[in-house]
């Protein structure tokens, strides 16, 4: 039995250090391509007085930046708990996710519609658009990249969900937070090209601050889905009703049990969670019958939840 439970809790180590492993993977991979697309982005936005690849610099700088606070958030949720925090510093994961979604709505979004509303109505004289289309394809080229290593990560980690199942189920916001944003990066460059060719086929100046204000308002949608799952998870989500039930049904098949009820759970961290069971155990039983009874219970819980870090169970009085 001892055995058994130390197999389980290194299986659990394992998947945690993957799990970490492959969420920092696919954040350095977009770090190092937001960065260099960033610079090649202003630099091609200024030769060529383009607002929409002034947005798109923008954007790129706003994902750097947001790459840095997911590391830091990362590195903050890995300290070990203390007397101030007992139950660790997972949550710190959830709030920098918070303020990156709130970053992509105010930085990015807010600045690329300012950007196409004042060039709409202002539009600049179309210049030769060379080195726009040689970034853009460049840019392509990274942002795609980094988008397959974040695809391909988080589909190895959804597993049999659906692909917007898998988003909701998941506890860990670095894994979609880099999809989304590298997906939102790509979607974007399409748009800036489309509107960019069109413009100077057509000598259609305001295009161009068409562009920014739609890869504005893809960043403003993207935000909004963000910050409301990391928002849930921040404010305290915990497990899903048939965990629960599950979990239940676990605690109910004890010989010394009448029925288990009031689960209270949250999420700690993507790997922890802290979970408060209510008990009615039998009218006959002893402190010690009920104390070996705890112990079991909680023993059968955590080895079918290893992520269930923290288990209190309380006799119903």
């Amino acid at each position: 039995m001892l055995l058994q439970q130390r197999l389980t809790e290194i299986q659990k180590r394992i998947t945690s250090m993957k799990s970490k492993s492959a969420s920092q993977k696919s954040i350095y991979s977009a770090l190092i391509a937001n960065l260099l697309i960033a610079i090649t982005k202003f630099v091609a936005g200024g030769l060529s007085s383009s607002a929409a690849m002034i947005s798109e610099g923008i954007h790129s700088l706003v994902d750097t930046v947001n790459q840095l606070l997911l590391l830091f958030g990362l590195k903050q949720s890995r300290k070990p708990a203390d007397a101030l925090r007992p139950f660790g510093y997972g949550k710190e994961l959830y709030f920098w996710s918070f303020i990156v979604s709130i970053l992509i709505f105010g930085l990015g979004g807010g600045l690329s519609i300012y950007q196409g509303v004042t060039h709409i109505i202002h539009p600049d004289e179309l210049r030769d658009p060379t080195w726009n289309y040689v970034v853009l394809g460049i840019s392509v080229i990274f942002e795609g990249t980094s988008l397959y290593i974040a695809f391909k990560e988080f589909n190895e980690s959804r597993g049999d969900d659906k692909f917007w199942a898998a988003i909701i189920k998941s506890k860990n916001p670095a894994s979609f937070l880099v999809l989304f944003e590298d997906g939102g990066a790509v979607l974007g460059l399409f748009i800036v090209a489309i509107c960019l060719f069109i413009g100077h086929q057509f000598n259609l100046p305001f295009l161009d601050g068409l562009a920014s204000l739609l890869v504005g308002l893809l960043l403003v949608v993207i935000s909004i889905i963000l910050a409301r799952e990391s928002r849930s998870l921040l404010m305290g989500e915990g497990i899903a009703l048939p965990t629960q039930q599950k979990i239940i049904r676990l605690a109910e098949k004890d010989p010394t049990v009448i029925h288990a009820r009031h689960i209270l759970s949250t999420y700690q961290s993507p790997e922890e969670v802290v979970l408060m069971l209510i008990v009615s155990f039998k009218a006959d039983l002893n402190t010690d019958d009920i104390n070996d009874a705890i112990i079991r219970i909680r023993g059968d819980i955590k080895k079918a939840f290893p992520f269930v870090s923290f288990i209190i169970i309380q006799p119903e009085a």
